[in-house]
């Protein structure tokens, strides 16, 4: 058993479900993978349920009845992961918009940088984003700064969703009190590090969109962020994090 998780939540990817699998599995550092299905129409599970005899005591898969949101998918897969004593626990997307050889960038950087939490960041170092359109890019880097201006928090890439948490930083939360599913949930965890004190570093790293499958991007998500950002600082101030 690998003392690291991949917690990859997933609805409808079919088309790169299979192969972002076997490439997390194949990287030279050990990496478990864990599978957040929401009862994907097109059957993403069936095809991760078929790679599990391949993969024995490496692949796991967690299906949910209906499609429940980012975040949730993400607290199932929290508390799974410190369930079953995993040290580093990540969050990556299905689409390969994040590249897999990072994965061990971000271990290294909690492991033996002394990070808590460690950020795969598009904006540390400028813009790092392919196949985006123009509008899109604006939206991320500007809901970032957005973010920094209501929280104080100096980070470039609060939307981030490629990251790894030290096993320390998860179970000091109460994984029950987060509620966002899109950007917001990934704001959220990062204001409670911030908030507590832990340490915080971004890796830079390079988005590439995905090529396959759809987005999941919705104004719902959109508006969740811009309001949602408010309320946690109002919730910092009256000690209600």
């Amino acid at each position: 058993m690998s003392d690291s998780i991949v917690i990859i939540p997933t609805y409808n990817e079919i088309e790169n479900i299979e192969s972002i699998i076997r490439v997390v599995l194949s990287q030279h550092k050990l990496f478990d993978v864990l599978i957040i299905d929401d009862n994907s129409p097109d059957h993403t599970a069936d095809k991760v349920i078929a790679l599990q005899s391949e993969f024995p005591n490496r692949l796991f898969l967690e299906k949910r009845e209906k499609k429940a949101g980012l975040g949730t998918a993400y607290v199932h897969g929290f508390k799974w992961a410190l369930n079953k004593k995993y040290d580093f626990i990540f969050e990556m997307d299905a689409d390969f918009s994040h590249n897999p050889i990072d994965l061990e960038r971000l271990y290294e950087a909690c492991h033996h940088g002394g990070a808590d939490v460690a950020v795969g960041s598009r904006y540390v170092t400028g813009v790092n984003v392919v196949n985006w359109p123009l509008n899109r890019v604006l939206m991320s880097y500007f809901a970032s700064y957005y973010v920094k201006k209501i929280t104080g928090m100096k980070i470039h890439d609060a939307t981030a969703g490629f990251i790894c948490y030290k096993r320390i930083f998860l179970e000091s939360i109460n994984l029950d009190t987060i509620k966002f599913i899109g950007y917001a949930f990934q704001i959220e965890m990062k204001y409670r590090a911030y908030a507590a004190k832990f340490q915080i570093v971004e890796v830079p790293i390079i988005f590439t969109d995905r090529t396959k499958g759809q987005s999941k991007m919705s104004n719902a998500i959109i508006k969740e962020a811009v309001f949602g950002v408010i309320s946690l600082r109002i919730r910092k101030l009256f000690n209600r994090l």
